[in-house]
């Protein structure tokens, strides 16, 4: 504590943001976890409480404000605010100050991130941060012909983000633990979660219930730093779902066809927020797959409301704790009021949702199955398909290798053999290790399936 008062006696803080930035050192430093709520907000910070009571004050005083019901987008961001009593709050106009839960950085973004950070003299951050390694990885041979390349090319950076956050209180997955959204979701998201992360695909943790957005590396030093983060008020855009998946149908198409109504710039100011019956019909892991698109449609973030397939996943995920403690906030604070309005609303009928395609060139070309051959031969697309990928950041989920396992399983028993070369990147050690046991890992390499570990190829 001394250190952060010498740094802001030679700061140029104003007096407000001093006080306001010293707060909240004193909060971090001090056992934040509540004498009424002793959930840890991971299993990795058991000294960081889970405290919905404090959202859900600021809600209330918010909603009093407001004098109308709020979205489950407004929920989760106006409970983050830092002063919810004199907060200028007008969707699409007014800037909000703050505070995310947690922040998380890949290994390319974090280097200057980090540099940046250790230059504000601070001893540790101010809020939970992890950073993950996975993009400096590039998938060229096999899992552990490009790891070792990765551990040998990179590991000089790789010393020192770990020695930086070994120093500075920051958690370091190495590489090959997997692909920082699916490690985020596996172990770090929570329901009416704030999160801020240096990739455009952070959002994947609103499949979890979180608002989690994509931010350049000043934002993320900033709330490291313990200073408020600024963000414009996005709109929201209810997603309207109804029926249930079918067939081939998957989750995936969901998003694809929401790029098709939107485009790529539809979503731009404003959060994706999606709601109705059919939600109960979408897995957790499929959730986080639509919101971690919806970066490729402009938007802030997409979010889902708390459900029993949160709550499963949470307890298979061995945090069953934090989903019986969002079962208590889940009218008040994890989903939307009644009658809450939304800037548009978009009505999509999952029960005659076709399987989709979406491109070439732009990931708003959308094709339901039933006219992609037809539409391929007219546009003169190329009809031969050179490589297959189970994975990325948006993929690579059990339930994605589960599908495509199947479909390699009916192919042999038929005797087809692959033309084209098949590539297969679990999302997580967690993922390998599970499609390993369960007998998937051998029937896709079988298939002339190469299987990379927990890994992107760099941009």
């Amino acid at each position: 504590m001394a250190q952060v008062l010498a740094r802001l006696h030679t700061s140029t803080l104003s007096t407000s943001s001093r006080k306001s930035f010293l707060s909240n050192h004193k909060r971090f430093l001090h056992n934040s976890r509540s004498l009424f709520n002793p959930v840890p907000i991971s299993k990795f910070e058991s000294d960081q409480s889970l405290d919905y009571s404090k959202y859900a004050k600021n809600v209330d005083v918010i909603r009093k404000r407001l004098g109308r019901p709020l979205t489950l987008s407004e929920k989760i961001l106006y409970g983050h605010l830092d002063d919810a009593s004199t907060a200028d709050v007008v969707r699409g106009e007014s800037y909000l100050k703050l505070r995310p839960d947690r922040v998380a950085m890949q290994d390319a973004t974090a280097q200057m991130a980090t540099l940046q950070f250790i230059s504000s003299g601070l001893p540790r951050v101010a809020v939970p941060t992890t950073i993950h390694c996975d993009h400096l990885i590039t998938a060229e041979v096999g899992a552990a012909d490009d790891l070792a390349t990765a551990n040998d090319v990179n590991r000089e950076v790789y010393d020192f983000l770990a020695s930086a956050g070994n120093k500075y209180g920051m958690g370091f997955w190495k590489p090959g633990s997997g692909i920082i959204h699916q490690i985020v979701l596996e172990n770090y998201a929570f329901p009416g979660l704030l999160m801020i992360g240096t990739d455009s695909h952070t959002p994947n943790g609103g499949g979890l219930g979180g608002l989690c957005v994509g931010v350049g590396g000043a934002d993320a030093v900033d709330v490291m730093a313990g200073l408020p983060w600024e963000l414009k008020c996005p709109k929201v855009i209810g997603v309207r779902l109804t029926g249930k998946l079918n067939g081939w149908t998957s989750p995936k198409d969901v998003i694809l066809k929401v790029a098709d109504i939107l485009t790529v710039k539809g979503g731009t100011g404003a959060i994706v927020e999606y709601f109705g019956p059919g939600v109960d019909a979408i897995s957790c892991t499929g959730m986080g797959t639509i919101c971690n698109m919806g970066a490729e449609i402009g938007a802030t973030t997409s979010v889902f409301p708390f459900n029993n397939r949160m709550k499963d996943y949470l307890m298979a995920t061995n945090r069953s704790a934090i989903a019986e403690e969002a079962e208590k906030f889940k009218s008040a604070l994890l989903s939307s009021d009644p009658d809450a309005s939304y800037d548009e609303i978009i009505e999509i009928d999952l029960d005659t949702l076709e399987p989709h395609v979406n491109g070439p060139f732009t990931p708003d070309l959308a094709h339901p199955i039933s006219k992609l051959g037809t539409n391929a031969k007219q546009n003169d697309y190329p009809l031969d398909i050179k490589v297959g990928l189970i994975g990325s950041c948006t993929n690579s989920s059990y339930e994605d290798m589960c599908r495509a396992a199947s479909v390699a399983r009916q192919a042999l028993a038929k005797g087809v053999k692959a033309k084209s070369e098949f590539v297969v990147t679990p999302g997580s050690e967690q993922i390998r290790a599970t499609i390993q046991r369960d007998n998937l890992t051998q029937v896709l390499e079988y298939k002339s399936g190469k299987t990379y570990r927990k890994e992107r190829r760099t941009p």
